[in-house]
């Protein structure tokens, strides 16, 4: 088997692809966790980040949520960069290596060209970890650790059952070109109506509809990104569909960026409401045969085949994401990627309601 992108499946779903969840447009109701408490620091998350940005490539090496402390924290690597973190309000660490180094062991990992392979750089191991699926042995895992092995200790590696695949097949179920897909969210620009779904999604059916027979019109791709990208919107043609705010039971409200270590939900189709983190951000996923996207949030939330285009969101109401790929299942765990929907939102000049 391969990396698992979220593949096409035919309906009935098979159980490789994300599905969307039911051909109503509002996500199914389903006891969540209780409400992430906010980090105490006086440093938000947006302000960590940005800090990440103004100081700099060499001297910082990303930020993230440490619960215990109920901080944000930010690796730096020299004095200076230690003192406008602290001066900020959020707790310095000094790490060996910074996003600059860690960043050119990304790009070696990616001239492998090795599918079944993603990597991201993990903040709180102060290493780029790249991660292979079971399809990656002999020469290709050989090739992948000569790839990188003049980097040293900044690169760890680790293995994942199964493969990396595209879900398609995720929050309320939509259907189009004989595929299962999840509608994500619900968005406007003035008083016209979309929603927004994955782009791998979009690239294997043109009309979508609420009903896996194909006969009751919701509306038709008014563009897509992917690879590269992973995220599409959709425009409604169908007038007398209820559209909800709602990812869940959870009213959206707004839009936002992750952040490490933040808690979240993830709404699909085929598994409905699952729980848990943020491990990564800007990861890259290697799906194979050319399929590469970038930029990605990873986390440890389960998802199967047809959830893909489903909602990551937190228990407050900020949509964070759109289901792509992963690995694993929901039985057993796994990992999962989401195109982060904040960058869709500015491309489509549409907003979340």
């Amino acid at each position: 088997m391969r990396i698992k992108r979220t593949t096409h499946t035919p309906v009935p779903r098979r159980a490789r692809l994300i599905a969307v969840a039911s051909g109503l447009l509002a996500a199914t109701a389903l006891t969540l966790p209780a409400a992430q408490a906010a980090p105490a620091s006086k440093a938000s998350p947006e302000a960590a980040a940005a800090l990440t940005t103004s100081l700099g490539t060499a001297s910082t090496a990303g930020s993230y949520y440490d619960a215990k402390a109920k901080a944000m924290v930010v690796n730096v690597t020299n004095d200076k960069a230690a003192q406008a973190v602290s001066a900020a309000g959020a707790v310095p660490k000094f790490v060996a290596h910074s996003t600059a180094q860690l960043e050119k062991a990304g790009k070696a990992t990616l001239a492998a060209d090795i599918a079944g392979t993603s990597w991201v750089v993990d903040p709180k191991s102060n290493r780029l970890e790249i991660t292979a699926d079971s399809t990656v042995t002999g020469a290709e895992l050989t090739k992948l650790q000569e790839a990188t092995a003049s980097y040293g200790d900044a690169v760890t590696f680790r293995r994942t059952a199964g493969t990396f695949k595209r879900l398609i097949a995720g929050g309320d179920a939509i259907y189009g070109g004989g595929y299962r897909c999840s509608l994500g969210f619900n968005v406007r620009s003035g008083s016209t109506n979309y929603f927004l779904t994955a782009g791998h999604c979009a690239e294997v059916a043109s009309t979508w509809y609420s009903n896996s027979s194909q006969t009751t019109v919701l509306g038709s791709n008014a563009g897509y990104s992917f690879p590269t990208n992973d995220y599409a919107l959709v425009r409604y043609s169908n007038t007398s569909v209820t559209k909800s705010g709602t990812a869940g039971n959870t009213d959206i409200t707004s839009a936002g960026n992750a952040f490490v270590g933040q808690a979240v939900l993830r709404d699909g189709s085929t598994t409905g409401i699952h729980s848990g983190s943020v491990t990564g951000l800007n990861a890259t996923v290697n799906y194979g045969g050319g399929d590469v996207v970038y930029q990605m949030i990873r986390t440890n939330v389960c998802a199967e085949g047809g959830d893909s285009g489903g909602a990551l969101y937190t228990s407050g109401g900020i949509a964070l994401g759109l289901t792509s790929g992963g690995s694993g299942n929901c039985s057993s765990g796994g990992t999962t990627f989401f195109q982060p929907v904040t960058e869709a939102l500015s491309v489509y000049g549409v907003s979340v309601f």
